[in-house]
């Protein structure tokens, strides 16, 4: 009789460590979204990485991270997504690198019934979840706000643009080309050009010519961290030392952040991408538990220059990046 009634016991202990076996596997399954940046190799994007994992952790969500390393590889992007979505992620966190060619993604995502917050730039289809980013256009309006201030309402100007299609920089510059026509009729945009490849040693190559070019040149506009990276190793190129050019970039980077502390540039506008992590993956999750979710939200922008860099508010944005 013992005999029997352990064989029970046993037999019920193995249930029950198949069955917890069973949830545990379910609950791994089903506490993974995925975060899907433009490219990897950025601290911008480390940034949407770190805010993402924070809120993750404090979610209890397995957050799998992955994208191109550049930003220009729209296939690459493409891919991840359909990976991610045989995966049966709960949900996607995405930057699309191109607001066109990432459409039929972001539908695709909406028909599985997948929540998709789109983050730092837009798509051009509205299958999405909430859209979570920069207001771009206010940050080229600041830029050029400021280079009208600096230049005195007068002068010159060039802008280093990003990749064709890429909403947020479209955006910033837009903001920027309107915003002088308007209100600096006296400045002049003489000349832009693009990168290709995108890269930071292009940006700088596409800066120099357009600065030999254009002798008279009086201010830079560069839309984002690589093109601003590139236009300030123009400026340090000693053919253009003695022309008192008056740049403002995009994005925190390191060494924009040193050169405006060293004058070398005279401002940027920098963004939340910390903010744009955290609060896409929080989004998510209120989705899954049945809040309502914004269906847009403004992550903030701000200039930075040499006069407010020790501000606590700026310190504090600076620190996240």
């Amino acid at each position: 009789m013992k005999n029997v009634l352990w064989i029970i016991l046993f037999a019920v202990l193995v249930v029950v460590f198949i069955v917890i076996g069973i949830m545990r596997k379910g609950t791994t399954s089903n506490r993974r979204i995925a975060v899907i940046p433009k490219e990897t190799a950025s601290t911008f994007w480390e940034a949407v990485r770190q805010g993402a994992l924070k809120a993750g952790q404090e979610e209890q969500y397995d957050i799998l991270w992955n994208g191109p390393e550049i930003e220009t590889d729209r296939e690459r992007q493409i891919q991840i997504i359909e990976d991610c979505i045989a995966q049966q992620v709960v949900g996607i966190v995405l930057a699309p690198n191109d607001r066109k060619a990432l459409v039929p993604s972001v539908e695709k995502i909406y028909a599985k019934n997948i929540p998709c917050v789109i983050i730092d730039s837009g798509v051009e289809t509205d299958k999405y979840l909430s859209f979570m980013a920069t207001d771009n256009y206010k940050g080229g309006v600041l830029a050029a706000n400021r280079l009208g201030k600096i230049l005195q309402a007068k002068g010159k100007a060039i802008i280093v643009e990003w990749t064709p299609n890429s909403a947020s920089t479209d955006n910033r510059v837009k903001g920027f080309r309107d915003t002088i026509s308007s209100e600096f009729s006296d400045i002049e945009i003489i000349d832009s050009k693009y990168p290709n490849p995108p890269t930071a040693s292009k940006a700088r190559d596409v800066t120099e010519d357009m600065l030999t070019k254009n002798p008279e040149v009086d201010g830079i506009f560069a839309c984002n961290a690589t093109t601003a990276s590139g236009a300030l190793q123009a400026l340090r190129n000693p053919a253009f030392a003695d022309r008192n050019i008056k740049m403002i970039g995009f994005d925190a980077l390191s060494m924009l952040v040193e050169g405006v502390k060293k004058g070398e540039l005279d401002s940027i506008v920098i963004q939340n991408p910390y903010k744009m992590g955290y609060d896409g993956i929080k989004a998510i999750v209120h989705k899954l538990q049945g809040k309502d979710i914004p269906r847009h939200a403004d992550t903030g922008v701000e200039l930075v220059t040499k006069d407010n860099l020790s501000e606590p508010r700026i310190k504090k944005l600076l620190d996240l990046q």
